[in-house]
């Protein structure tokens, strides 16, 4: 029988720590090891049951130290903030950790940080933890090596309107994707914020727009424009557990693994 999977959780306050500190309450072979929070947070020192709600005591108290969180653990899973991530990125690959991002917004030198962390330990990092996401970045990627630069391709994604970053870590997967198909660098091509007297659209340019509002757990289309016909690649997500459930997946798939940096995409099985 397989060893249980020590789970850490940072940012155990926020909407996602919460519903990830539940969904290792609920999956046999899971073990909570340790929860974490900013210094200064008010559930420092408490039970997480307590601080929950759930009615019940977990004996495991609301940390504030990382380096003491890992300690005996075997994986992170971590939805926190670009600069927090790097950090714990570090820290992981000192303990060997199997580390689940699911953090977005990062820049250059995030992710320089998170490539070399990765030559130490196993790292998992995805913008969308969802199968079906992870559907449609294969799609999208086909259907644009497919077509050529007559077909306009636009990304329109809307979220909550408590998410911070713009456009979406999975609009900018996607972006990757549709750019990987057209052979072209993203970064040469993006077109974001459109706003006044912008020219008419360049050939070959892959736009993003970014909606937020209430409480939208997350929808994303891909279109495909040409003279007189479009291609739209729709996904909504109606249950925020779909991320929750494929960050635990995607723990217990790094168990044992080589290190380096994964997506996503390898977890499931559906890379080349």
């Amino acid at each position: 029988m397989t060893d249980p999977l020590n789970i850490v959780i940072p940012g155990c306050s926020g909407r996602m720590g919460q519903m990830l500190v539940q969904e290792v309450l609920d999956t046999e072979g899971a073990v909570l090891h340790a929860v974490t929070e900013r210094p200064g947070h008010p559930w420092i020192g408490q039970d997480i049951g307590a601080a929950m709600g759930l009615g019940r005591m977990l004996d495991v108290v609301v940390g504030s130290d990382p380096l003491e969180a890992v300690l005996g653990a075997h994986a992170m899973i971590d939805f926190t903030a670009p600069d927090v991530t790097v950090a714990h990125a570090a820290l992981a690959a000192q303990a060997k950790l199997v580390h689940v991002i699911g953090t977005t917004g990062f820049g250059p030198d995030h992710l320089a940080k998170l490539n070399a962390a990765a030559r130490h330990a196993v790292l998992v990092r995805a913008g969308n933890m969802s199968l079906g996401v992870n559907l449609l970045t294969i799609l999208t990627e086909k259907v644009a090596r497919a077509l050529d630069a007559d077909f306009d391709i636009e990304i329109v994604e809307a979220h909550h309107n408590r998410k911070v970053d713009a456009p979406s870590g999975t609009a900018l997967m996607l972006g990757e994707a549709a750019a990987d198909g057209r052979g072209v660098a993203l970064e040469e091509v993006s077109d974001r914020g459109r706003d006044g007297i912008t020219g008419a659209r360049q050939r070959g340019d892959i736009g993003f727009h970014a909606i937020r509002g209430g409480d939208v757990v997350g929808e994303h289309d891909v279109i495909f424009a040409a003279d007189g016909e479009r291609i739209v690649l729709r996904h909504l997500a109606t249950d925020r557990r779909i991320f929750s459930r494929g960050a635990l997946k995607a723990a217990f798939w790094g168990r044992g693994r080589k290190n380096g940096e994964y997506a996503m995409i390898d977890v499931l099985g559906l890379g080349d």
